[in-house]
């Protein structure tokens, strides 16, 4: 079992995901497989452990028929799923501790802090309504205007994928493809069938006098919150979404005339696309914003067809600017977190955090960076609302493990531990340690260090790592890039 984690990501990286899982239809003892390894490959270990414990019938099951089942095996080859069960640990305890999820967002009181950001996943009715009832929180819909805007074909793309998995994505989607009629009868319909979901209302004016009557009408309608869009990096007109947003006099008057047009709390959206997001934050809460969102996507162009010289999503050829979001960026979207709530005159302004949450760890991260709510969307479209089991159980989980009685007493938890620069220990060092009995002799960590490092490792017997310990500075590149977890973080020697 020494490479049993190692074995368990990879092989559950392989696995499609199906709607309807035949494996899970196939078993004879109707265990949850497909179950088990959605919340494996979404990090919710103890739910997957819990699942296991619940079914026992695959600790005796000696057939293969669910493995004989999976789809993959028309790409490929199947999916190995009794090597992935056997991999889940024994749970200490079945029973799942009360625990609190709820949160309060700018006076809003949410079930939990999972929403759908305002996207092409929250854009009708339909939809809604149906990841409402599955158990997300609230919902930001898709941004609303007094114009529907004409969308190209196609409008997605993505890098080329590591496996099953997709790390990136851009879309040049515009606004709602409703109208205005149409988005305010959704949101009333909302309201009407589901009076404790949270709706937040996403607008976008092109002038002073749509910002205040599109406020307005989304009260009027029935929302929560109004959330001005100053952020989306790819809109046809000039003066619209981050052409607002990295501009703090525009954001200070389009909030201010969306404050005119209601009395309901305000979030100001804000773009990434601009090098302190803390000048048009500051702006829009002196203008009467209630709290922010953030991150937007992040403009970019995804990649050349060096065939065609043709860029993604390529509409007869052409392309432009688009969005990038997904799980990379999420480094950068907690930058951006973590520069909100450290400043002095923010600190106190509620965040709803965004951008690359997949699982409920990257929730908790932006939650520990001090967000009240997160919202979803790219792993939604990759993989569907029904990421919401895995986010409130997992964070269910972490909570009771960690003692925890609610979900707001490990907001902002990790702020303090984020320094200047200049603050940190530089009279330290943390060696790497070598675990020979884990490490399979690839020789990584001697390329990485020879060519990427400081040259503080030879290949000593058996083909195996031999550190010298007056070339390493301790920057721990070869325990990052060795496939085997043979190196981990050594002893601290002062220098």
């Amino acid at each position: 079992m020494t490479y049993r984690i190692i074995r368990q990501k990879s092989e559950t990286g392989r696995c499609l995901l199906c709607h309807d899982a035949p494996c899970t239809k196939a078993c004879p003892g109707n265990v949850p497989v497909s179950d088990i390894i959605r919340s494996l490959r979404f990090e919710n270990d103890r739910g997957a452990e819990v699942k296991k414990a619940k079914n026992p019938a695959c600790l005796t099951c000696e057939s293969a028929v669910c493995m004989e089942a999976c789809i993959r095996a028309e790409i490929d080859t199947p999916v190995n799923i009794p090597a992935i069960i056997e991999t889940v640990d024994k749970a200490w305890d079945i029973r799942r501790e009360s625990v609190n999820l709820s949160i309060d967002f700018c006076g809003v009181h949410c079930e939990n802090p999972f929403f759908l950001s305002s996207s092409v996943v929250a854009s009708n009715f339909e939809m809604v309504a149906k990841a409402f009832e599955m158990g997300w929180a609230g919902v930001a819909f898709k941004t609303i205007g007094t114009f529907v805007p004409e969308e190209v074909s196609p409008r997605f793309d993505t890098p080329d994928k590591a496996g099953s998995s997709i790390t990136g994505f851009k879309n040049i989607e515009q606004i709602s493809d409703h109208t205005l009629e149409e988005n305010i009868e959704f949101i009333k319909n909302l309201k009407k069938h589901y009076p404790t979901k949270v709706i937040i209302a996403s607008i976008m004016g092109q002038d002073e006098d749509e910002w205040t009557y599109l406020a307005d009408k989304m009260e009027a309608a029935g929302a929560d919150i109004i959330e001005c869009n100053f952020s989306c990096p790819h809109m046809s007109g000039e003066g619209l979404g981050s052409d607002v947003g990295s501009n703090p006099e525009l954001v200070s008057r389009y909030t201010k005339a969306a404050r005119r047009g209601t009395s309901l709390p305000i979030l100001a959206k804000m773009t990434p696309n601009i090098t302190q997001m803390e000048v048009p934050a500051l702006a829009a809460v002196h203008a009467g914003a209630d709290g922010l969102a953030a991150i937007n996507t992040i403009k970019s162009v995804m990649s050349i067809n060096l065939d065609t010289f043709a860029s993604g999503p390529d509409v007869m050829g052409k392309s432009s600017v688009g969005g990038y979001s997904g799980k990379a960026v999420k480094p950068i979207a907690l930058r951006f977190i973590h520069d909100l709530k450290s400043h002095k005159d923010l600190k106190d302004t509620p965040v709803s955090g965004m951008g690359g949450i997949e699982t409920w760890r990257d929730a908790a991260e932006f939650l520990t960076l001090g967000c009240a709510t997160v919202q979803v969307t790219t792993a939604v479209m990759i993989y569907g609302y029904r990421l919401i089991d895995d986010l409130t159980d997992g964070l269910t989980h972490y909570l009771t493990d960690h003692g925890y009685t609610c979900v707001s007493e490990m907001v902002g938890k990790a702020i303090p531990n984020l320094i200047p620069a200049e603050k940190l220990d530089r009279h330290t060092i943390e060696y790497p340690f070598f675990d020979k009995k884990r490490c399979v002799a690839c020789k990584r960590c001697y390329l990485s260090c020879y060519d990427g490092g400081h040259q503080a490792i030879t290949i000593g017997a058996e083909g195996k790592p031999v550190l010298n310990g007056k070339k390493c500075v301790g920057c721990q590149l070869c325990r990052l890039v060795c496939p085997a977890s043979a190196i981990s973080s050594g002893k601290r020697i002062r220098i």
